[in-house]
Parts: C-alpha cells; structure tokens; sequence
C-alpha cells in the first residue's frame, strides 16, 4: 500500500430530509486512501456506502467535514471545478455500466476525451488502444447490447481509465456477473490498472473478492466500525 494520501475524508455528516423525516446516512466519517491501494468500503444495504463514495468524488455535497483530493478541498470549489475534477481526477464505474445503447464500444470509451476537447479522430484512436488494454479490441465496433456483462463492465473500466484519472472509484463492480467473472475482472484490475500513482476504491458485498483488496474498511448504520488488511496483499 502506498503511503501518501490521495484522499483524506475528515468528520463527514450527511442527511437526508428535516425536522422528524431526517435520514442521517453518514455520521463523522473520517478515513485515508493512499496512493497504489485498492480499498474496499464493505457493509449491509443502508450503512451509507454509496453516500459516502457520492461525497468524496464531488456528486454529492455533505452537510458538515471536508474531502481533500491531492491536498485540494473539493467542496471548496465551484461548479465548474468539481466538473473539471470528476472529469480529470476521477473515474467512477457504476454498478450498470452506464453505456450509451446507441453508441458503439468505442464510441462509449471515446466519450470522456471528446469532453476534455480531444479531437474526434484522435479520440477514436485512442479509446481503441484503452478497449486493447482490456482486452476487447475486436468488439469494437458492436453496440453493447451485443457484448457479456463482463464484456460491458471492461468497456466501462475503458471509458473510466480513458481520462488518466488518478482515482477510481467502483460501485458493486461484480453486482451482475457470476463469481468467476467478477473475480477475473476485479483481479484484472488490480493487475492492470492499479499504480503507484493511482487510488482504487470499490464499494462491494461481494466476499468472494475480499483476497484483491489491501485494505477493507466496514461501515455500519453510517459509521465506520472497523478495518481489515490484507497481509497477504502488502507490498
């Protein structure tokens, strides 16, 4: 595990509602993602993991602390920097992929580098090589209807790792594949995309791909209630 910190959550508060419908998901969270580490945020349904990773990659504003990326505090920053932050520093694959049906595969990766203004050719070009790096350079062409769900959560690793972000953030990334697949492409991952310059966390309750993480950090009722390392995995 990396020893800087890429994140640093501090006394994260959030709720939902008012008066006596207030919904408290986070309570005072505070935790630490280094640099070359694969964390895992685990626990029940309603423990406040999919509100907590909204926080820390800029979607969502907490009531009360701070997230600091690469020493920045983010919810310092206005509109347009939180946009430039999601779209430069962060890569979020979500749990349905999120593809666009009409487009083709790599027009689905191409998608982030036309946003940072990149050329539509040289876009193209490049989306090719991130679908050669995980492994789908003939499918490049077929819409993702045609494609497995393995098929189509590598196609959303590519659009994710196609803007160099410095952290990627996973949410259930094995929720609808069976148990082979979803181990082959979180171990694909940790193999492939994770440096030493680059923070992995994946929201999970999949047991069977606790082995890949560095670290767990579980989290109940909003809180965090405890950590695991993986000695196994220390560097």
């Amino acid at each position: 595990m990396g020893e800087a910190a890429i994140i640093k959550a501090s006394n994260l508060v959030k709720w939902f509602g008012e008066g006596e419908a207030r919904t408290v998901a986070v309570k005072q969270v505070s935790f630490e993602a280094s640099y070359g580490e694969m964390l895992y945020i685990v626990g029940p349904s309603g423990s406040g993991k999919t509100t907590l990773l909204s926080i820390i990659s800029g979607i969502l504003r907490p009531n009360e602390g701070s997230v600091t990326v690469e020493n920045q505090d983010i919810w310092r920053m206005n509109d347009d920097e939180l946009a430039d932050l999601r779209l430069n520093k962060i890569g979020f694959v979500f749990q349905d992929y999120h593809l666009f049906p009409r487009l083709t595969t790599v027009e689905n990766v191409a998608i982030p580098l036309i946003l940072k203004k990149m050329e539509w050719n040289g876009a193209m070009k490049l989306a090719r090589e991130y679908l050669d790096i995980v492994g789908l350079k003939d499918r490049a062409e077929l819409q993702p209807v045609k494609l497995s769900g393995g098929e189509q959560q590598r196609v959303a690793i590519a659009r994710a790792i196609a803007g160099k972000p410095d952290i990627l953030i996973f949410d259930e990334p094995t929720a609808s594949l069976d148990g082979d697949t979803g181990r082959k492409i979180v171990e694909f991952v940790k193999s492939n995309i994770l440096n030493e310059k680059r923070a992995i966390i994946i929201v999970t309750h999949d047991s069977r791909i606790y082995e890949y993480a560095d670290r767990i950090m579980k989290m109940e009722d909003g809180r965090i209630v405890g950590y695991e390392t993986n000695h196994f995995n220390e560097k």
